[in-house]
């Protein structure tokens, strides 16, 4: 595959669409990111090629406009010495000249544009990862609030069972004293409030009869 389909099928792709397809959006934007990041690393790799190219066509351009300049100081050297027919030749050797001085400008010009536009491209990605890591980071924040719901859930739960467990704990106790004729402690105290009461109304009667203890 080349990297301009590369490109332009990663481009044109919506994440969300994707994601809403995917089993497993968060595996699904990891393997997004990683086809891109290595999109990039092509595009890095042939616009570096492409510059390096560029370099060495200039230097070409700048020797082949250098061949034109001296045919034409030579044709007009040969017309100045009234040779006219060394004038013609050296005339056709500069339009020989100036032919491949501008078959290599549109090379040039053409490798401009490529390297530009692989700078554009190059860009486009990595806003594109940038959103699909903020998409996945998104994602997994989601994912990591889900399981403290799910945590705290279990752990509620579980404090309602063990509550339930004292409770029973507690009733199978209280019955369990009832069937030994155990006294509860309401009962208890209830029953020595009652105690207090009649010893002190015994003492207020010895009191009014005179009655010494």
């Amino acid at each position: 595959m080349s990297i301009f389909t590369r490109f332009k099928d990663i481009v044109n792709s919506n994440i969300n669409s994707l994601l809403d397809k995917a089993e497993d959006p968060e595996k699904m934007l990891r393997l997004m990111i990683g086809e891109m990041e290595d999109t990039v690393i092509d595009l890095k790799t042939t616009t570096a090629a492409r510059m390096a190219e560029a370099i060495r066509v200039e230097k070409k351009m700048e020797e082949a406009k250098a061949t034109v300049e001296r045919w034409q100081q030579r044709a007009e050297l040969a017309i100045e010495k009234g040779k006219d027919d060394m004038a013609r030749e050296a005339l056709i050797e500069k339009k020989h000249a100036s032919e491949a001085y501008d078959r290599i400008r549109a090379n040039l010009d053409s490798l401009r544009k490529a390297i530009e536009e692989s700078k554009e491209e190059i860009s486009t990605l990595d806003d594109k990862i940038k959103a699909a890591k903020d998409k996945l980071q998104t994602l997994q924040r989601e994912q990591a609030r889900a399981q403290e719901r799910r945590d705290s859930s279990v752990n509620l739960n579980a404090r309602f069972e063990e509550m339930e467990n004292r409770i029973n704990r507690m009733n199978a106790y209280t019955n369990l004293s009832a069937e030994k004729g155990e006294k509860s402690a309401e009962e208890k105290f209830s029953e020595m409030e009652k105690n207090e009461e009649i010893e002190m109304e015994i003492e207020r009667i010895k009191k009014e009869k005179g009655i010494e203890k």
